[in-house]
């Protein structure tokens, strides 16, 4: 009877021993394609700037609110950002890396505060401008891979209420991001998708704002 239990054992004993092995392998396999694409991301969009067209969802968990919302942005490395809301109403959001403007013409208003308060660790898009902060900030797992692209999930090392996790997601052929979905602590979240990405310099002068005449100033803190 003891042989026969064995005899039936093996076969499911081979079998779980090769599905870890299969899982293994799997998981190596992500790893260094994580590893590899997360190089190319860095080798791309380092020093180098870039413009695209985005649209914007929105969601507020405790509210069950959506807002959608689309437009043009610049980056230049570091901490340089432009982002011009087209709709449904147009407003500016700009940081030298120093200060930080949103402008609402419609209101003839003008907020100014310190970017770098406002954009702790990456957030408001701002790793964009500088990729050198994902390995820095945040640790970085292999969340999902296809044939097209590959997804990594960011997790913030330090506690930070305004941002909790990132989800991104990447080219496979061009190692252009191509969705940015940012989560915050109390489990709103708002995802980017990114079009027509275009890799070129962008003039310094785009990430400066003079303020229009008339115009009122809230200073932010």
């Amino acid at each position: 009877m003891k042989s026969r239990i064995n005899s039936l054992c093996s076969p499911i004993q081979f079998l779980l021993l090769f599905a870890a092995l299969f899982a293994s392998l799997n998981i190596a396999q992500a790893n260094t394609l994580g590893e590899d694409t997360l190089t190319a991301i860095e080798k791309l969009y380092t020093h180098n700037g870039f413009s695209a067209d985005f649209n914007q969802i929105s969601k507020l968990a405790a509210l069950e609110i959506t807002e959608t919302a689309s437009g043009k942005a610049w980056f230049n490395h570091p901490g340089k950002m432009r982002w011009l809301y087209l709709s449904p109403q147009r407003h500016e959001i700009i940081t030298n890396a120093q200060t930080l403007w949103i402008y609402r013409p419609d209101q003839g208003q003008v907020m100014r505060g310190d970017a770098r308060k406002f954009f702790k660790a990456g957030a408001g898009g701002a790793f964009l401008s500088d990729i050198g902060l994902m390995r820095k900030n945040y640790t970085i797992d292999v969340k999902e891979t296809t044939d097209t692209h590959i997804s990594f999930l960011l997790t913030t090392k330090q506690d930070n209420p305004d941002l909790v996790t990132l989800l991104i997601q990447v080219s496979r052929t061009t190692h252009e991001i191509q969705k940015v979905t940012t989560q915050n602590t109390y489990g709103d979240t708002t995802s980017f998708e990114f079009t027509h990405i275009q890799f070129k310099p962008n003039e310094p002068a785009i990430f400066e704002f003079k303020i229009p005449k008339g115009s009122s100033i809230i200073e932010m803190d």
